[in-house]
């Protein structure tokens, strides 16, 4: 029997995260001074205190969710057999498993977010989710249309969300629904993310994570960019950084942990996201449960 531990990536922040784990525990207060210090600003303050609009800030939204969760993990004391994050949340994973220092973690998120904002900016792109269609249809679909669109998160067999130029994302849509899809859900985010659109914050922040220190982790890291365990430092940061313009196989990734002896399935940070994905990825039977 073995114990997966799970981090939520961005869109799972809300108004008021953090704030009963800072109250209950004195070492989740360490860790959110030690945020305010590095960031040069009170995340806490906005976290508790802020409205949903504040909190949307990338600038915001990364490092809270990321603390949130590695605050979560602390509190709980985990001891994982194996990890794995949704995008953003795999740097969470990252600290949990003992890859990075908090600090270095929150660094390099707060990196991350400043250069995907930046990139949103000059790079305009959007994102859908598609509801109901196979994976190989929608890869048709992406390669087919004109301009640039990829099938960018694979979220369970019944959503995987395309990523990509505004025109090309649209244009695939309305293919998509043509052949039968239940649903193309355009998404309100700033960009397009986890595909090549993002290449110029993939760059930028290629520096900070080549300075970044890396350790041997205390059990494999499922990455996102393969869905497949890793326990070696180089491998791991190379993953890292290419998963600014890869898919997220997180359909792929709960399979293998699965078929390498997971048994429970824990999401450690805000929301409930991958909870309820998880329940339709894994079999019956799985233990499904989350630390917030």
């Amino acid at each position: 029997m073995k114990k997966a531990y799970v981090f939520p990536g961005q869109g799972s922040q809300f108004t008021g995260m953090g704030h009963d784990l800072y109250v209950r525990e004195p070492q989740v207060r360490d860790l959110f001074d030690a945020a305010d210090s590095i960031l040069g600003f009170s995340l806490r303050e906005i976290m508790f205190e802020g409205t949903a609009e504040d909190l949307r800030a990338t600038r915001v939204t990364q490092p809270a969710v990321f603390l949130h969760s590695v605050a979560a993990a602390v509190y709980a004391g985990i001891k994982p057999d194996m990890v794995a994050g949704h995008s953003l949340g795999e740097f969470s994973a990252l600290v949990a498993s003992g890859v990075l220092s908090f600090e270095e973690g929150l660094r390099l998120v707060s990196a991350r977010a400043h250069a995907m904002q930046r990139c949103c900016e000059t790079v305009p792109g959007t994102m859908a989710a598609i509801i109901g269609g196979d994976a190989e249809m929608i890869e048709k679909v992406c390669s087919e249309t004109l301009g640039t669109v990829i099938a960018a998160n694979y979220n369970s067999d019944a959503q995987i969300v395309i990523s990509g130029e505004v025109a090309a994302v649209q244009t695939a849509c309305a293919r998509l629904k043509e052949l039968g899809v239940k649903r193309a859900l355009p998404l309100q985010v700033g960009g397009a993310f986890h595909s090549p659109l993002m290449e110029p914050a993939r760059k930028e922040l290629s520096e900070a994570i080549a300075k970044a220190e890396f350790h041997t982790p205390v059990c494999p890291i499922y990455q996102n960019v393969d869905a497949l365990p890793h326990t070696d430092p180089d491998e791991i940061r190379h993953n890292l950084l290419m998963q600014l313009t890869s898919p997220v196989r997180w359909t792929q990734t709960v399979r293998n942990m699965v078929a390498d002896g997971a048994t429970s399935f824990t999401e450690v940070g805000p929301g409930t996201v991958l909870q309820g994905l998880a329940k339709k990825i894994a079999p019956e039977g799985t233990e499904i449960s989350g630390i917030a």
